[in-house]
């Protein structure tokens, strides 16, 4: 096995880039009245809603620190002996960014204080990326079709819809994206510090509802040698957390055609119906110490079944009396003349020759009145989702926080209703879409210099498709049925599932576990990080495509496709294996980076990762690999003799 290796190398002349995900800094420069830097004064960094404090000492050029902060409201207080107090409020401290808050301290007693109001947003001067921030204001005001929060991340700049290619049956329906030029799958998304990647593709994991979301941040371009496993843009977002004080909400959005007016053009009003209902709270368990957040979003989806046109056999077919179905009236203006050597005469052929298996699915199709046998029927797109989420902070002292959230999603689209009787509903399936995603994490005040944080997270995406009604092995067809489930298709008829992947029976199950380590280090005019991030996952599946075989009948035995139906003779049988996936992968990146202070107007920040490639692998072996050379030479696999040359297994050379 060849591992390969990708080192970054980041060299920008730009102020201090924050180390931990989904946090924040402050750092700035206090001088006094004269412009000279002032050293040995005391730095208070407070956050107003849960009374933490953080504390630091200015270096000999009057400069300072505060990595790994919590978002939110701060108050900033300086002291020094000889000075007044200087105290600044109103600063928002959003995630992943990095605002300098210098201070000017003016002679006089400790006991005089000048205060600062900073109600506008800190301005972004230092980050080496291109990047915003979405704030709370944003993320809960804005109007959103079906409040679907991953809409937002549309408002950062340089962010368009990707291809929709990559969202796929096996993973919970989101928003595809691209962030500069960037591939759907090629996007880090980070939520409260820990990784929130499916697995399967590379899309993010369903988004908290507005409610319960703080912010998020999209950046781009010279990102940090922080970020790594993926190319386009970092996405981080933070979810609400509680506070000294109680904070709720109870809300219920309804849409429902009956309180519309019917659109001009349309020949009835719009018969979606969608209700989204629930709330939120959050406060203390314990003030000062331990507070809470929990929040809940139920959404229900109904709407009047889309009409869809298929053609049944009618009772003169099923007499043997094809004349009319092979009419001009029913093929567009053609007349057809069946086969006479198929048995048919004057379009006309006995019953007796009739495919036993072609009558016992007729018991699972509506019959029609019409001489073409023209039916109308309709499948439903009923939906719920169930959005849940809770957390835990926990401030153990001033040196030492920790935190751990829980955040479940869960789709629900039921099989068609009328399934096991009409079997012209089958080609949508049911659909069954559980996440769950953990993150805990921890951070330490080593000493006023020196950070630590560790997030570990833990994701759970499991993927089911539902569909059983009956299979061909239950009518009489000597073939493999792994499934309640059939799929015929008749051209100018009618069809009964697809056979593919989205309405066929599948399920797939990922996990990802991910343990990360941050450290920030404040050594004179060096701000160091360094740090490692390891994921592993595992990906199982039962991937039905095709697995229970496909019928098609296109009428080149007798020229009208239902005759080719009756008479059993398919233009197609299209049949696989049912696929077993069962996939494991690694993934593991180092990085260091220093922001080099040279001079109070020019900070250098370089920055190594170091990040191998490591291979998928297949638990059970289903895996092979394609060599040119060996293709060329003519030389065959050890292991499946009869496979094409070139061709290599697991057990080859």
């Amino acid at each position: 096995m060849k591992i390969a290796g990708r080192l970054f190398v980041f060299v920008c002349l730009t102020a201090i880039s924050i180390w931990a995900q989904g946090t924040t800094q402050i750092s700035g420069t206090v001088k006094d009245a004269s412009g000279l830097p002032v050293p040995g004064a005391e730095v208070k960094a407070t956050q107003t809603a849960t009374r933490a404090v953080r504390t630091a000492t200015t270096a000999a050029d009057g400069g300072y620190v505060f990595s790994n902060l919590p978002v939110g409201p701060y108050l900033l207080e300086i002291t020094k002996e000889g000075f007044s107090r200087y105290v600044q409020s109103g600063i928002i401290l959003q995630v992943d960014t990095n605002p300098r808050i210098d201070a000017s301290l003016k002679v006089g007693a400790v006991s005089e204080q000048v205060t600062v109001q900073a109600d506008a947003a800190m301005v972004e001067t230092h980050n080496t990326g291109v990047g915003q921030v979405v704030d709370q204001q944003r993320v809960v005001d804005l109007p959103l079709n079906g409040r679907e929060a991953t809409q937002l991340i549309l408002l950062a700049g340089a962010t368009v819809v990707g291809n929709n290619t990559t969202n796929s049956n096996m993973n919970y329906p989101t928003i595809t994206l691209s962030v500069a030029g960037g591939t759907s799958n090629g996007i880090t998304f980070i939520m409260d510090g820990g990784t929130y990647n499916d697995p399967f593709n590379n899309l993010n994991l369903p988004l908290p509802f507005p409610d319960a979301l703080q912010e998020f941040k999209v950046e781009t371009s010279a990102l940090p040698a922080q970020y790594g496993q993926h190319s386009a843009a970092a996405i981080n977002a933070v979810t609400k957390s509680g506070s000294n004080e109680f904070h709720g909400d109870l809300f219920e959005f309804v849409r429902n055609g009956d309180f519309n007016a019917r659109n001009f053009f349309a020949p009835t009003r719009d018969s979606l119906k969608r209700n989204q209902f629930g709330g939120t709270i959050g406060g203390p368990i314990r003030k000062d110490k331990i507070f809470f957040f929990v929040g809940y979003q139920g959404t229900i989806l109904r709407s009047d079944p889309a009409t869809s046109l298929g053609f049944v056999p009618t009772p003169a077919v099923l007499s043997g009396d094809f004349t009319t179905l092979a009419s001009p009236a029913c093929n567009g203006g053609r007349q057809i003349a069946l086969s006479a050597a198929s048995g048919f005469v004057n379009n006309r052929i006995s019953p007796s020759l009739f495919s036993p298996v072609a009558l016992k699915i007729l018991q699972y199709i509506p019959t029609s009145t019409d001489p073409c046998g023209k039916i109308q029927y309709g499948v439903f797109n009923d939906q719920k989702e169930h959005l849940m989420l809770s957390r835990v902070d926990y401030q153990l002292g001033a040196k030492h926080t920790l935190f751990a959230r829980y955040f479940l999603a869960h789709l629900e689209i039921p099989i068609q209703p009328d399934a096991a009787t009409d079997a012209l509903v089958t080609s949508s399936a049911g659909n069954s879409d559980q996440d769950q995603s953990a993150v805990a994490g921890d951070t330490y005040l080593i000493n006023a210099g020196m950070v630590s944080s560790t997030p570990v997270s833990f994701n759970r995406s499991v993927t089911y498709r539902p569909n059983s009604y009956f299979s061909l092995c239950d009518l009489g067809v000597n073939m493999t049925c792994p499934d309640k489930y059939a799929s015929v298709s008749i051209t100018g008829g009618f069809a009964i599932g697809t056979g593919a992947a989205p309405t066929a029976p599948s399920n797939f199950a990922a996990v990802g576990f991910q343990i990360a380590e941050d450290m920030s280090l404040v050594r004179g005019a060096h701000q160091i990080g360094f740090g490692v991030n390891y994921i592993h996952t595992n990906l199982n599946g039962n991937v039905n495509l095709f697995g229970d075989g496909q019928f098609t009948f296109n009428g080149q035995t007798t020229g009208l496709g239902m005759a080719d139906y009756f008479l059993g003779s398919a233009s197609d049988f299209t049949q696989s294996a049912v696929g077993e996936l069962q996939v494991r992968a690694n993934y593991i990146g180092l990085y260091i980076q220093d922001a080099w202070k040279l001079t109070p107007r020019l900070t250098v920040n370089v920055g190594l990762r170091w990040e191998p490639f490591l291979p998928e692998y297949s638990v059970n072996g289903h895996e092979n690999n394609f060599e040119p050379y060996w293709f060329q030479q003519g030389i065959h696999s050890s292991v499946y003799t009869n496979a094409p040359a070139g061709l290599l297994f697991p057990g080859d050379p």
